[in-house]
This record gives structure tokens, C-alpha cells and sequence, in this order.
């Protein structure tokens, strides 16, 4: 059986002797998770070893005795324990019941979390690490990460950056690093496989923004601008990676001896069993403190946040909005007023200096402007200034520069930012920037008074932004499948200005949960540094203690508190974790489904100061995520749960502990299927407001097994596939099969929401004999869209009584069933059965 959303991708060249495949074979990549644990989790390390080697020497013996063609990705023993394999094309099912193995998961592509918002080159604008309390921390106590090593897991470090030390190696800022897929590597493409080396230089950009960040130090300062970095290269020039490839990065880490580990990478709506995330948990057992991006899928709904971050050892970041919105400028003349513009994403950087006409397309009217073919040269040497709307960015931009223009400027057709991407399509080779409306439609009526030139500058210009302090859209919404507490952290990810490689203008502002996540990562080196002490699980408990909640959007009076299921515990403040001398834990609350009624979990409170600390406990209810849509969600201040307290107050006696137990007790306002949160406070007696520690909880309201994993009516109802060329077609009743290369059955799924459980089942169309089991996979995440599809193809075998049984010509039918998110395998009303149509089988 075989999942196609995976895409094929080349081995790494790691082992020799097992299969090879023609370059047009369709295959496919999965992991292998194998039955023992791993090194990390083990004190006896060379008997692990041992062991693991008799692990493999069996999978290599049986697949050779079963004819199971691959070829060996990787091997991982250190932090999770398995193979990643390239197969055949339904070859998944023949994995999943070989001796020895565990689980099988796909190794899914991987995407930075990251898009462009503006460019900035102003030495006055830097990261935003005074919404953090980084600030503070570095000019009042002094603390700057010192001797706190940081591996960034990402495109590379541009090591030659002043900011980031301009070198490479022992007695650099960049001292350690690894590239392990080469400049050419692209993801899926079987030609342009990975070429590990030991150069860690970026040329895709991101990793540079993420380290500076973390600790750039000179025209950018960054949060702890002390650090060592460990820059670990996962992505070539052209982006895309593949999750194998990540967790081999976090063993190198780990080798390196990085105190912290930052990854701005994610896959979304994945469990927190997928062996990234149960790397990173691994790691953070080793005394690693692992940063993951939430994922930038908040307009996908709930359930959304993506692996590694959804790791239950992982810090998974969310992202707030910064505090000013930073762009380069042009001027235009007469005036020479400077008007801000955002750099369109695909366009080349515009440059510095320069003038030239400023000449329009259209008006403010224009329903179309420049989406028609422009007379030639009628923007030779030109400026084109163009109204948004009625075609795609990049095509008014390809009819300017056809026209002769030297630079593009598109102005919005409606308020608001915007971000333009030129990025689809042929090549944009003259500057592309997007402005407001405002300043758009001043520069039209100022053309109809006469002429205009337009001159590029290096200055920038900052505005307050008015979204400052709330969660960014983009940022992804938790829970997790298996009802785990996610995001856990918020931090300042919204048009973030850091560095980029030198080549690509040293400075620019990004956007995405991957510039939230570096903040955090530099928080806890500051906080390393100043409370070295600290173990790794411990670093995130006192974090989220001391974080402050952000408001939530929908709220114009800032009363109401964004929901935990978007933000976690809030907005990191380390100057508060520092000075903090009490810690609760758990740091968080995942309370599942309130259907057994009302939550009771204790709370113990450490106090490492030399006096009784007493501590008020209060309640402060979040926005809830109502019930409906998941893929729509929406958020009310009505519906938020009770807590009751055992004690109204405690007392932590210096030095000791204490325990307190609160009960939460979800509300019958809040329909079923939706989440509740908030958070318990701990005000302490005679201290500032500001002292108070948190602890947050979130809870599905109802029975989780009555969310629905297919639908089984409609357009999202599964069925069954034809491959015709390229496109995939519908099939009723009736359809043949040779069962050669791809001319199989395929059946087409949408997943609603993630699986505990999916088996597939081959049985005789007319008598319902079963012929077998045909795949059987553990916790699939939820489809990426709420209209997207996996297809699965059947290639004839099955396994039946224990045995690889090949089915012969016939008429059949595939069972497809989905056991619910943590249903119970027994209770048949947790299943979701689907049965496909008859079709049949007639090899040539």
C-alpha cells in the first residue's frame, strides 16, 4: 500500500548493498521505527549499540529472505531508534510487518516557517527583544549567553556576516556546524540528491535571520548576542527538506554539545509520536533544551501544530506580532517624502541609490491595471506604479517589465499591509514592492498634476504596528491530536528584522512562528547563563510561569485573553523567569475531554528563596475556540470554564514545597467540540502585580471520539481512483485493474481529523471473504486542507494469518477504516468504516 502524498527523494548514499531503483520506479520514504530504545534513553550505551546492530542484521535477513526491496536513508540510533528506507511503491505494508519494527511513519517533506514583510537596514531597528524582557536582562544584570551554545537546525549560518562573527570554526561566534545536503539538494528530486559536507554557509537565507536573532551582535543585536552557534544545514539553495534529514541534524547537535537547539522547521497537523518530535524529546532528556516553530497554518484551523513542536518535551513556539513594522523607502520628487514599501517575495533586492520616472498604468478606478498586455516600451527606463487586483502580482509585474519598466510599484486596492509574491511564475528580473493604498493613490492623483521622479534610499521608516502584542494570523492553533497542551510559548515572530546572508543585503524583515521560535531559543540562553542550574525539562516550566498572556484579537479593550490553544502560556518574559524564585510544576495543564466530568490536577510550588513566600490563586478565563468548523474556527469570551481551588492562598515555606490542587470544570455554554483555557494565577502577598506566575490549561469540551476522522457522505467522502495519465478519476462498480506499474486501485482519502489507527482490508466483492490486510498504519495526521487528499494504491498483496499473501485475479472490495483520535481499538462505534466499491483484478 502506498501513501502518495509522499514525494520520492534520493538516498543519502549511506549503505551499500540493498536495492536500487530505475530512475523513473515510483517509490517512496518511510521510517522505520524499530522495538528497542535508544542510546539517549539508555545508560548501558555499548550494549545498546550491540543490540541495535542485531536489530538491523535481522531487518536486512528478512527482507532479503521476503524480497522487500530498499534502500537505506539513514540510520538513527542515538535519539530515536530506526531507519529512514526508500521502497517501492507499496512497499509500506510489507515494513510494517517485518520483525522487530514498531511503527512506520512517513518521512514527510519539511518547509521553513517563514515568509518576507518588509526590508530594513536602519542601525537604530533592531530584533525585538524588548517585548521579551531581553533587553532588560543584557543592560541591567549584564547577562548576554555567554558561553551558552546554540545549534540553529536550518538553511545554513552565512558565518561570513560581521554580525555573526565573519568566520567559521573553533574561536569563531559560528564554531561548530555541518552541512548535510549541499548547495543543489532538492527535496523530491531524485537527480539533485543531498551532498553532505562541512561548510555550513547559507544561501537560502533563513537560517541567517533565525541566528541573528538569536545573538547577532553589531548593527543587529540580537537577543543574547553572546552565544556560540552550531549551524547545522538541512536545506539547499532552492528550500525544501525532508524530515530524515532534520533528525540526522539534531543527533549532530547533540554530538556537538549544543545547551540549546532551535528549530524553525515544521510539518503540520503531526502527532507527538512522529520521530522528529520523539527525537527532540530524546534530547531534551540528554540536558537539551529543543525550540520548534508551532507552524504558520492558522489559517487551517485547529489542530494545526506541526512537528517537531508538537514534541511533548519540546518548547513549541507561537508568534505575536512585533511592536513597529520596519521597511525600506523610496522618495518621489518634488517633495521627497519617504513612503515605506514591502519587497516583493521572487523579486531581486531593490537597490540603494537611484532615480527614474515614476509612470503609471491605470488609476485608482482600475479594476485591471497591468493585467493586460502594455505597449512595447511604453515603461522604458520607467518606474511602473500599479494598482492591486484582477490578476496575480507576478503578472502585472511580467507585463511592466515587458513593457520596458525598471522597477515595479504596487500599490493595495484595500487597507491593510501587504505582502506581494512575485515568487510563481517566470523570473522577475527589475524590483518589485508592494505600499498602502494611501500612499498609492496620493502618488496617482499626484501624476495627474505632473511629473514625478522616483528615487530608491536606504533609509528606513518604522510605524507602531497596530496588531502589536496579539498573536500573528499566521501562527498555527493547538491542541494536539492526542489532546497534548500546544503551543506552549508565544513570542515576537511578525515582521521581525534580523539578518540575511551578506549577499542578499545583510539586513531584512521576516515573518513567521520561525523568528517567534529563535526569541524564545535566546531566552533560554540568557536564562542558561543566569540560572545555570536549570535542567532542560525545568527551563520551560519557569518560562511559561513567567510568561505573560497576550489579549486576544477579538477584544478591542485588551480585557479578554487570547486562547491558550493559540498562544500557550503566553508572551516569554526571561527578565521575570531570572528574577523568578519560585517555580510551579507542571508548568501546563492538558486536561483532554471534559466527558468525565471536571479535571483535578495538583500543582507543586518550589520556593528557592530564604523566606515564606504566600501566593493568592485567582483564575483568568481565555477566549475559547467555539464548536463548528475546526477548519474555520471561531473564538468568544463566552463558554470559559470554572476552576476551583483547594486552597484559596498557599504558603511555600522558604526553601520548601508546597501543593495545591485546582479543579476545572468545563462550561455547558461552550457547545461540544469546542476547546476551553485560561489561566491559574499566583499572586504573591505583598509583592508587584507583575510578580504573579501562571500556569495554563486547555481541555476539549465533550466526547473527543465524536469528532469524525472521514466523512462519509458528500464530496470529502472517500473513493475509489483511476490513474488516466496524470489525473486521477472516480471510479463506480465494475472498474479493471492490471495491476501493472501504476493501473491500481487507489483509494482517495480525506482526513478530517487525525488518526489513532488506519487499516485497509482487501475482501471478496461477492461473499466478503477476507483476503488480508493491506496496510495498517498508527497516528496519520489530519489532511493539510479541509479538501485535500491522501491516496493509497494497493499493488495485490496483502497479509493474511501472518503470512505475505499475493491475491489472485478476482473481484474485491478495500475496507477502509479510521479509528478516532485516542478511541478505543474495542469499541467499535470509535471506528469510521468505509467500503469501497467492486472492481477487479486481472493481471496481463
Amino acid at each position: 500500500m502506498e501513501g502518495a502524498s509522499q514525494n520520492n527523494a534520493p538516498p543519502d548514499g549511506a549503505a551499500a548493498g540493498e536495492a536500487t531503483f530505475a530512475p523513473d520506479e515510483p517509490t517512496e520514504l518511510w521510517f522505520v521505527e524499530l522495538a528497542r530504545a535508544p542510546a539517549a534513553r539508555s545508560g548501558e550505551r555499548a550494549r545498546v549499540k550491540g543490540l541495535a546492530d542485531e536489530e538491523r542484521a535481522l531487518f536486512r535477513r528478512v527482507a532479503e529472505e521476503r524480497g522487500l526491496r530498499y534502500t537505506l536513508r539513514f540510520s538513527f540510533q542515538e535519539l530515536w531508534n530506526g531507519l529512514s528506507v526508500r521502497v517501492a511503491r507499496g512497499g509500506s505494508a510489507a515494513l510494517s510487518e517485518m520483525p522487530g519494527v514498531k511503527a512506520v511513519y512517513p518521512v514527510v517533506p519539511v518547509e521553513l516557517d517563514a515568509t518576507r514583510a518588509a526590508t530594513a537596514v536602519d542601525p537604530d531597528l533592531s530584533v525585538a527583544s524588548d517585548m521579551s524582557g531581553a533587553d532588560l536582562v543584557r543592560r541591567d544584570l549584564g547577562v548576554t549567553g555567554e558561553g551558552i551554545r546554540v545549534g540553529v537546525i536550518d538553511s545554513g549560518v552565512d558565518y561570513h556576516h560581521p554580525d555573526l562573527g565573519g568566520c567559521f570554526g573553533q574561536g569563531c561566534r559560528v564554531a561548530f556546524g555541518h552541512d548535510f545536503v549541499g548547495d543543489d539538494f532538492v527535496a523530491g528530486d531524485a537527480s539533485k540528491p543531498p551532498a553532505p559536507d562541512g561548510d555550513p554557509d547559507d544561501c537560502l537565507g533563513h537560517g541567517t535571520h533565525v541566528a541573528g536573532i538569536i545573538g547577532a551582535n553589531g548593527i543587529v543585536q540580537g537577543v543574547a548576542p553572546d552565544v556560540t552557534f552550531g549551524a547545522y544545514r538541512v536545506f539547499g539553495c532552492r528550500g525544501g527538506s525532508r524530515a530524515d534529514i532534520i533528525l540526522k541534524a539534531m543527533e549532530r547537535a547533540a554530538e556537538d554539545g549544543m545547551h540549546v537547539v532551535n528549530i524553525s522547521i515544521g510539518t503540520p497537523f503531526q502527532w507527538p509520536d512522529y520521530p522528529t518530535a520523539t527525537a527532540a524529546n530524546a534530547l531534551v532528556a540528554r540536558g537539551v533544551v529543543v525550540v520548534a516553530s508551532i507552524g504558520n497554518s492558522g489559517e487551517k484551523g485547529l489542530w494545526a501544530a506541526g512537528a517537531p513542536g508538537v514534541g511533548e518535551a519540546v518548547i513549541g513556539a507561537a508568534s505575536i506580532d512585533g511592536s513597529r513594522v520596519t521597511r525600506l523607502s523610496f522618495t518621489v520628487a518634488p517633495g521627497n517624502a519617504a513612503i515605506g514599501y514591502a519587497r516583493a517575495e521572487g523579486s531581486p533586492p531593490p537597490p540603494l541609490s537611484g532615480s527614474a520616472p515614476l509612470a503609471r498604468t491605470g488609476t485608482p478606478a482600475s479594476a485591471r491595471d497591468a493585467c493586460d498586455e502594455l505597449p512595447a516600451g511604453s515603461l522604458a527606463g520607467k518606474i511602473a506604479l500599479v494598482r492591486r487586483g484582477g490578476c496575480p502580482f507576478h503578472e502585472k509585474a511580467a507585463r511592466a517589465q515587458a513593457a520596458g519598466a525598471a522597477g515595479v510599484v504596487i500599490y493595495n486596492d484595500r487597507g491593510g499591509v501587504m505582502n506581494p509574491s512575485v515568487a510563481a511564475g517566470g523570473p522577475i528580473s527589475i524590483p518589485v514592492v508592494g505600499i498602502a493604498q494611501a500612499d498609492g493613490e496620493l502618488l496617482s492623483a499626484r501624476l495627474d498634476a505632473g511629473p514625478l521622479t522616483h528615487s530608491w534610499t536606504d533609509r528606513a521608516v518604522a510605524a507602531q504596528s497596530s496588531t502589536a502584542g496579539r498573536i500573528s494570523g499566521f501562527s498555527s492553533h493547538g491542541l494536539s491530536a492526542a489532546l497534548s497542551f500546544k503551543p506552549d510559548l508565544a513570542a515576537p515572530g511578525g515582521a521581525i528584522y534580523s539578518t540575511v546572508p551578506v549577499e542578499e543585503g545583510s539586513y531584512d524583515t521576516l515573518s513567521g512562528t520561525s523568528m517567534a521560535a529563535p526569541h524564545v531559543a535566546g531566552a533560554v540562553a540568557l536564562l542558561l547563563d543566569a540560572r545555570p542550574e536549570l535542567s532542560a525539562p525545568r527551563v520551560r516550566d519557569v518560562l511559561q510561569n513567567s510568561a505573560v498572556p497576550a489579549p486576544w484579537s477579538g477584544d478591542a479593550t485588551g480585557q479578554v485573553l487570547e486562547g491558550a490553544h493559540r498562544q500557550g502560556a503566553g508572551v516569554i518574559r526571561v527578565d521575570r523567569a531570572i528574577r523568578a524564585t519560585t517555580v510551579i510544576s507542571p508548568g501546563k495543564l492538558a486536561l483532554g475531554e471534559s466527558q468525565a466530568g471536571p479535571a483535578a490536577r495538583a500543582l507543586t510550588l518550589e520556593n528557592s528563596a530564604a523566606h515564606d513566600v504566600t501566593y493568592d490563586l485567582s483564575h483568568a478565563p481565555a477566549a475559547c475556540a467555539t464548536g463548528g468548523d475546526h477548519w474555520r474556527p471561531t473564538s468568544a469570551r463566552a463558554g470559559a470554564a470554572a476552576v476551583d481551588f483547594s486552597a484559596p492562598s498557599v504558603t511555600v515555606p522558604a526553601r520548601g514545597r508546597a501543593t495545591v490542587t485546582v479543579t476545572v470544570r468545563a462550561s455547558d455554554a461552550l457547545a461540544d467540540g469546542g476547546l476551553f483555557g485560561g489561566y491559574v494565577v499566583f499572586t504573591p502577598r505583598g509583592g508587584a502585580a507583575d510578580g504573579a506566575l501562571r500556569v495554563p490549561y486547555a481541555g476539549f469540551k465533550g466526547d473527543y471520539q465524536s469528532v469524525p476522522v472521514l466523512k462519509l457522505s458528500g464530496s470529502e467522502a472517500p473513493w475509489l481512483g483511476k490513474l488516466s495519465g496524470t489525473r486521477m478519476v472516480p471510479q463506480r462498480s465494475g472498474a479493471a485493474y492490471t495491476l501493472a506499474s501504476d493501473d491500481v486501485p487507489y483509494v482517495m482519502v480525506h482526513f478530517d481529523h487525525g488518526a489513532e489507527r488506519v487499516t485497509l482490508d482487501v475482501v471478496d466483492a461477492a461473499t466478503a471473504k477476507p483476503w488480508g490486510r493491506a496496510l495498517s498504519l498508527s497516528h496519520v495526521g489530519q489532511s493539510s486542507s479541509a479538501t485535500a487528499v491522501t491516496r493509497y494504491g494497493w499493488k495485490g498483496t496483502t497479509k493474511l494469518d501472518g503470512r505475505q499473501t499475493v491475491v489472485p485475479d478476482g473481484d474485491y472490495r478495500i475496507k477502509l477504516r479510521a479509528l478516532r483520535a485516542l478511541g478505543d481499538p474495542g469499541n467499535e462505534a470509535h471506528w469510521d468504516t468505509w467500503t469501497s466499491p467492486a472492481f477487479t483484478v486481472d493481471r496481463p
